[in-house]
């Protein structure tokens, strides 16, 4: 699947939900069900800054595909990361670089997340695109 369908697919799956309580609660599952991050890469090099909450965010790339793992010590916010690399993870460099995350919006979740949320949200997807740029450079 391209990152495309994987967002169009995550969007279905969000539009089951009528009440945004429902949505965080499967937020929330989603964040548990993700793998976690090696405990060795909980330092201060792979903390993301901006977050509300501490986010620590791993990537490495094999076969020219981008693999990524986080943690969060929020809940909610191990869920947002959950999502984000459900889309990400495993697509080329390239195609990190160029994802648009507007799946987000359709979601709903930009707005129904407090400021401090969103400002975190968009610290998250902006590492997420430079772990990709710099994988792009290490390739050229």
């Amino acid at each position: 699947m391209t990152i495309e369908e994987k967002a169009n697919s995550l969007v279905d799956e969000f539009q089951m939900f009528d009440e945004w309580m429902d949505k965080y609660s499967y937020i929330i599952e989603l964040g548990k069900e993700m793998p976690l991050i090696d405990e060795k890469y909980k330092d201060p090099q792979h903390l993301i800054s901006g977050c509300q909450s501490r986010v620590w965010l791993y990537a490495e790339i094999s076969d020219g595909k981008v693999k990524f793992t986080a943690d969060s010590d929020a809940v909610i916010t191990k869920g947002i990361i959950s999502l984000l690399l459900r889309v990400v993870s495993g697509e080329t460099p390239n195609d990190i670089a160029n994802a648009d995350f507007s799946f987000i919006e359709e979601i709903g979740l930009k707005e129904h997340l407090s400021p401090t949320r969103a400002n975190g949200l968009v610290s998250m997807m902006k590492q997420i695109k430079l772990y990709a740029k710099a994988f792009q450079l290490k390739s050229n």
